[in-house]
């Protein structure tokens, strides 16, 4: 049985305290309309799901017809309670809901697990080479001047210039080769992952310099996106962590891998111009009927048949997420994230938002994953980079690879928080106790000594829901 915190109880009495109130609020002050205020609402929210639905499987007139849809429905539930003499009532039962449903969730926080991973005392760096990409992220190293700043602190920097591309995992050997006792990046997540995967090799400290789009990697390992600059203060007052990295057909990744419907999206021309239009223009043939490769993937002793979108990645994703849009709370949990989703319908889009429990979502960890098509090649996206791969492809994390050097003084990794289970909350309320809490640390269960960490096969797990499919 965990150990539960005083704190614990009385935010799970408090989440009770709300819903209970909501539910009053209701049959105190709607009375015997409170059937009719809730089956307005459940409605609207139904018609709302199914046009965005409709507004991302299809084009054109029908496309413009189910967007004012997904905003009439709304404003009709807000019409018909207005009318009734009920917003405020319907408002003040929201809100204690709302209250309800976060106190619940920090409630089934745990407290006795570290959020962050475990830090080691920085080696000492006499040579540090950084490479830079001047185009990266709308110009983020001209913008935060990353040259002149790095410089300032004795790195060699060196420019991604052109012209023509630049093999940037041979650059990192020959500096490596020159002396370099430290490599970095300053650019987008797959440029980090060519040279870090060179770091990993040499067993050379790695700096990530978040000066990329999304940067993903520098979100999950605490660093500030707001200002790369700040990654710099590493190389005079730093710590060291080991995070695992990921394979995929003999080409590393530090976020993910992606196959069917978004790696599609992900091979367009005109992806990296206009993301969002790009994926709204694709989305409906993608979803509608899916035109690629029939999908397989065998994650350890587990297999996903045909999933329309399918997303492994180094160390899983928070239980709420299915698109790799999210947090890892860890990095050095020695598993690879797999998500499969299948989407039939309207029922199927709008149970995603369910996260783990959504019908048509399979959720599994494993050591290992092994993707097979129907077809001698499949488009696949690696840390958002489009490639084309012969299958099948072997994606593999190797534990604790990547030694990286980040700034003792960072935002951090925000701790997960876990998804709101009632069953639990009444427990700790009523009870004071729960049979089993949720972890918002690593994935797979506590913390292993690093050492032991490289022998053996880590344990496979998977979290399945399945329902049969719409027509």
């Amino acid at each position: 049985m965990e150990p539960i915190s005083r704190r614990q109880r009385w935010l799970a009495r408090a989440s009770l305290a709300a819903a209970t109130a909501a539910v009053v609020v209701l049959a105190v002050f709607a009375g015997i309309r409170t059937l009719g205020l809730v089956g307005v609402g459940l409605a609207g929210v139904a018609v709302t799901a199914a046009a965005v639905w409709w507004a991302l499987s299809r084009r054109g007139v029908v496309r413009v017809l189910a967007l004012l849809l997904a905003l009439a429905a709304p404003a009709w539930v807000l019409v018909a309670y207005t009318s009734a003499h009920l917003a405020w009532v319907a408002a003040v039962s929201a809100g204690l809901w709302l209250v309800a449903a976060g106190a619940g969730r920090a409630a089934l926080v745990r407290r006795d697990e570290p959020a962050a991973m475990p830090e080691r005392p920085a080696p000492e760096i006499r040579h540090p080479v950084l490479i830079m990409n001047p185009r990266s992220g709308g110009g983020k190293v001209g913008r935060f001047a990353l040259r002149e700043k790095a410089e300032a602190l004795g790195a060699e920097v060196l420019l991604l210039e052109g012209p023509g591309e630049t093999d940037v995992a041979e650059l990192a050997r020959k500096a490596a080769a020159g002396g370099a006792d430290l490599l970095g990046v300053a650019g987008g997540d797959g440029t980090q992952a060519l040279v870090a995967d060179v770091s990993a090799a040499l067993g050379l400290p790695f700096l990530v310099i978040p000066a990329g789009t999304r940067n993903h990697f520098a979100l999950d390992l605490g660093l500030d996106r707001e200002d790369p600059s700040k990654a710099l203060d590493a190389l005079r007052d730093g710590v060291e962590l080991r995070v695992d990295l990921g394979r995929a057909a003999g080409r590393p990744f530090v976020n993910n891998v992606s196959f069917g419907a978004y790696a599609e999206v992900v091979q367009s021309p005109a992806y990296r111009d206009g993301k969002t239009r790009t994926t709204l223009e694709l989305l409906p043939d993608l979803l509608m009927g899916h035109q690629g490769g029939r999908l397989t993937a065998r994650a350890g002793d587990h297999t996903l048949s045909g999933p329309q979108a399918l997303l492994v990645s180094n160390n899983p994703y928070g239980t709420g997420d299915i698109a790799g849009l999210g947090r890892r709370a860890r990095l050095d949990g020695g598993l690879l994230g797999c998500v499969g989703v299948k989407v039939g319908s309207a029922a199927h889009a709008a149970g995603l938002v369910r996260g783990r429990r959504a019908a048509g979502l399979t959720r599994v960890t494993a050591g290992h994953v092994v993707v097979e098509a129907d077809r001698e090649r499949i488009p696949v996206g690696v840390d958002g980079e489009a490639l084309s791969l012969r299958v099948p492809v072997r994606c593999e994390i190797r534990p604790l690879a990547l030694r990286v050097l980040v700034p003792r003084q960072r935002p951090g990794v925000r701790p997960a928080r876990p998804p709101l289970d009632w069953r639990m909350v009444v427990r700790l309320g009523l009870y004071g106790r729960a049979a089993r809490a949720p972890r918002t640390g690593r994935t797979g269960g506590g913390a292993r000594p690093a050492d032991d960490r490289t022998g053996g096969r880590p344990d496979d797990r998977t979290d399945r829901r399945h329902d049969r499919p719409t027509a």
